[in-house]
């Protein structure tokens, strides 16, 4: 394909609507920026999944360097799930390769439908306790100052093998669908762990990066990513992830769930069009 100034542009903005969402959700922006790849730029499945993974390292990056000094980010929690997750990318990338565009395209639309059914029924619940309800956050667990709570407010981690469980799937899909795992991690740790979602949002963005650079390194090698068209999405993702982090800070988490099912029913929608047309 021939990179115009025109295309750079549009493929700048993708990245920017992608790393928005990347950074309000933790889920990588690929969820957005692979049926835009698709279904707008007629990008080969197996290419746009490519192109996603080095965005998805480029959200990662600035997420966690803006949640690093507020508690968010559970490191402990973190680096155990990504045993997991770093087996299912090598796994994940190692099979792409024999599945059709097609079946990739099924999978993705799949997986947004029922991680959005998810995310609907816990619009109102919410895995916050303050501190003076004397409650121990546990070996993994954590704590961190909310605004929404109005103080300091902390968690403990249930049902780790599930965690584990999800995590490598979420790694398998990461490189199978270009998402970066959190479109599983962040409702897994969320409905299942008892993880806050800002927190496992901003977990789940730390575990990404790890991730997609197992995946993108199996698709660069089979020659499989476009240069010039991951530099522009990347751009573009960088200045996004900066705006949505701001956001992410202030908007309510039963907004953000919100947001987030509507996006992956959406998505979902599209991509399951495009399968079976």
């Amino acid at each position: 394909m021939l990179i115009t100034p025109l295309l750079a542009l549009v493929l700048f903005l993708a990245g920017g609507v992608a790393g928005i969402l990347g950074a309000l959700l933790g889920l990588g922006g690929g969820v957005f920026l692979v049926p835009f790849l698709v279904l707008v730029l007629h990008q080969p499945m197996h290419a746009a999944v490519g192109i996603s993974l080095t965005t998805v390292i480029a959200t990662s990056s600035v997420v966690s360097a803006g949640t690093a000094g507020r508690g968010l980010m559970n490191m402990r929690l973190g680096m155990t799930l990504e045993v997991a997750t770093t087996a299912g990318a090598l796994a994940g990338g190692l099979v792409a390769t024999a599945l059709s565009a097609r079946t990739l395209q099924g999978m993705f639309a799949i997986v947004a439908a029922g991680t959005a059914i998810v995310m609907l029924t816990r619009l109102d619940r919410r895995n916050v306790r303050l501190v003076s309800a004397g409650v121990d956050s546990g070996r993994l667990g954590g704590r961190y100052y909310e605004e929404e709570s109005g103080g300091e407010v902390v968690y403990s981690v249930h049902r780790l093998p599930l965690g584990l469980l999800a995590s490598f799937v979420a790694g398998s899909m990461s490189s199978l669908l270009g998402l970066g795992g959190g479109i599983i991690k962040v409702p897994a740790l969320n409905a299942w762990c008892g993880v806050p979602l800002r927190a496992a949002a901003a977990t789940s963005a730390f575990m990404i990066g790890v991730t997609a650079t197992v995946g993108a390194s199996i698709y660069f090698w089979r020659g499989q990513i476009v240069p010039t068209l991951a530099a522009a999405a990347v751009l573009g993702v960088l200045a996004g992830s900066r705006a949505g982090f701001v956001i992410a800070a202030r908007a309510r988490a039963r907004w953000l769930k919100l947001l987030m099912a509507v996006v992956l029913l959406v998505v979902s929608a599209l991509m399951l069009a495009r399968t079976l047309s």
